[in-house]
């Protein structure tokens, strides 16, 4: 059984930072793919940031430059430095691993961007 749990989401003002953590359950975390996904209110879930195993990166285009996914494979770990807020990054943010033909998910946290 995977766990994922979230954290480090918040209210922010535009032109703020906040870095979510991910914490994975198990000695699986190092082998595998993880991910970030967001999902704003009447919005269909979107793919925010990707880090394989072996720590190639890749990002939507709506967060180059500003979004950083990191991986702490000792602490079993997933972060996501985010830089230079704006409203429109509000959403419910969302840590995945796939493992072969399931995706699993975490609980999520919220960040907020307004004033």
């Amino acid at each position: 059984q995977v766990q994922l749990v979230e954290s480090g989401g918040g209210l922010v003002q535009p032109g703020g930072s906040l870095r979510l953590s991910c914490a994975a359950s198990g000695s699986i975390f190092s082998r595998y793919n993880m991910g970030w996904y967001r999902q704003a209110p009447g919005k269909q879930r979107e793919l925010v940031a990707t880090m394989t195993s072996g720590g190639r990166t890749d990002y939507s285009d709506f967060v180059k430059g500003r979004f950083t996914i990191s991986r702490d494979n000792a602490k079993n770990t997933v972060y996501l430095q985010m830089n230079s807020l704006q409203p429109e990054d509000t959403a419910v943010y969302y840590c995945n691993v796939p493992i072969g033909s399931v995706d699993y998910w975490g609980q999520g946290t919220q960040v907020t961007v307004s004033s």
